[in-house]
């Protein structure tokens, strides 16, 4: 399989896979196949199991069965990487991420604690191994930083695509008392391995101060305890 990027852009939002006799891709979002070069036959749609369409909340998937090439195109703000996964890959990402995957990549569900998914309203987390191609679908371009085993790094819960599993985590906020009160839910994290990230994320309150509105709420936010996480 064969992933480009079109170099004038950037920002990734355009990409040609081209894959080979024999082989296939899962597109979990169809919608975003904007070119295709093959028999037509080479596509096959079918719906997705009672927990993708869950997870994914739709409920077609389509399949794409070599030679083939085909392109996939993403609306103003998002992106999309190729991430390559070994045998021995030991990530756990959120389903809601995942654009494409190689046929032939093995995935099994990985439940988290209560409390874990109370804040990030995400029960399972799913990990890969291949080796394959995955391809992302996230809020900016996608970013990594190594873990180190002592000195824990805070990362936005909305922010986390992909951690190790065998990572040491915990919810928390950090900071003096102000900047507790007015900060996402973070992970506290330690341990060996890379982390993914997305950089960029909705925030009402940024968009609302660029539009010079709701200037009582923005108080309150942040005068109050918590306040930006319950005043929306």
């Amino acid at each position: 399989m064969d992933i480009s990027f079109d170099k004038a852009e950037s920002r990734k939002q355009l990409a040609t896979i081209a894959i080979e006799q024999e082989e296939s891709v899962c597109v979990l979002h169809p919608n975003q196949i904007i070119a295709f070069q093959a028999d037509s036959a080479k596509r096959v749609d079918s719906f997705m199991k009672l927990p993708g369409m869950y997870r994914k909340k739709r409920f077609v998937q389509s399949t794409i069965h070599g030679p083939a090439r085909f392109m996939l195109g993403l609306p103003e703000g998002f992106y999309l990487s190729a991430v390559p996964i070994e045998l021995d890959d030991d990530l756990l990402y959120e389903f809601k991420h995942v654009l494409f995957y190689k046929v032939g990549i093995t995935f099994r569900t990985h439940v988290q604690t209560v409390r874990n998914a109370m804040i990030t309203r995400d029960f399972i987390r799913m990990k890969f191994q291949g080796p394959g191609t995955l391809g992302l679908l996230t809020s900016g371009p996608l970013h990594e930083i190594e873990l180190h085993p002592e000195k824990p790094l805070y990362v936005d819960t909305a922010c986390l695509v992909a951690y190790p599993q065998k990572a040491n985590i915990r919810l928390c906020v950090y900071g003096n008392t102000l900047a507790s009160q007015n900060m996402n839910y973070h992970w506290e994290m330690t341990g060996t391995g890379r982390v993914l990230l997305q950089p960029s994320k909705p925030d009402r309150a940024l968009n609302e101060e660029m539009q010079q509105g709701g200037f009582i709420r923005r108080v309150l936010r942040e005068v109050i305890p918590f306040g930006g996480i319950f005043i929306k």
